[in-house]
């Protein structure tokens, strides 16, 4: 599962960010989602540069002090501030190193935006899919786009085939926290494993 949410966030957030985007959810993910494809096949670019590149983009359009404080769960609400600050650090550095270690793997891939679904004033459902080359099976993906700032929509979680990813990352972090007695600097120590390999 965490390969599939690094390829889908791979392909989400490879764009260019001289680009205004659309403001509009639905136009914001086809705009992002095309604009990635395109530089992913891009043969001019190194990879190197793309890494570079995922890494902007994703600080500009991800909301990840969120998505870090979700996948921390319950245990946010008791632990120190100084050890949230180090955690979100560690959370960031693990996201981007996430995102792009696999560039290539969806560069010949459609995307097809099917619909979209506001929720609430701060929240909507775009609705997708990718049919991914040589074969493999198409992929449909629901994006949740938060979007209390509506000149400037962020994307918050993937839902794949029905399956919330940030719900399966809490879920991971979860299982790590509950085998070192909820301690969060063991779940630090983990991230900044992965980071460093």
């Amino acid at each position: 599962m965490r390969k599939l949410f690094i390829i889908l966030l791979t392909i989400y957030f490879f764009n260019t960010s001289l680009h205004a985007y659309s403001s509009d959810p639905k136009e914001f993910v086809t705009e992002l989602v095309n604009e990635a494809i395109n530089k992913l096949s891009d043969k001019s670019l190194t990879e190197e540069d793309k890494m570079k590149f995922v890494e902007k983009v994703a600080l500009e359009n991800v909301d990840i002090k969120a998505l870090s404080l979700y996948t921390l769960g319950e245990l946010r609400k008791s632990t120190s501030k100084q050890d949230i600050i180090r955690y979100q650090k560690s959370f960031e550095k693990y996201f981007l190193k996430s995102l792009t270690s696999r560039l290539s793997d969806y560069s010949s891939s459609k995307f097809e935006v099917i619909a979209a679904d506001q929720k609430s004033a701060n929240y909507t459902i775009v609705n997708s899919k990718v049919t991914p080359g040589e074969g493999n099976p198409e992929i449909k993906i629901d994006w949740r786009i938060y979007t209390k700032n509506v000149d400037k929509p962020l994307i918050r979680d993937l839902i794949v085939e029905g399956l919330s990813l940030a719900r399966t990352q809490k879920e991971e972090f979860a299982s790590i926290l509950s085998a070192n007695n909820n301690n969060i600097v063991a779940l630090i120590e983990k991230l900044d494993e992965f980071v460093k390999n």
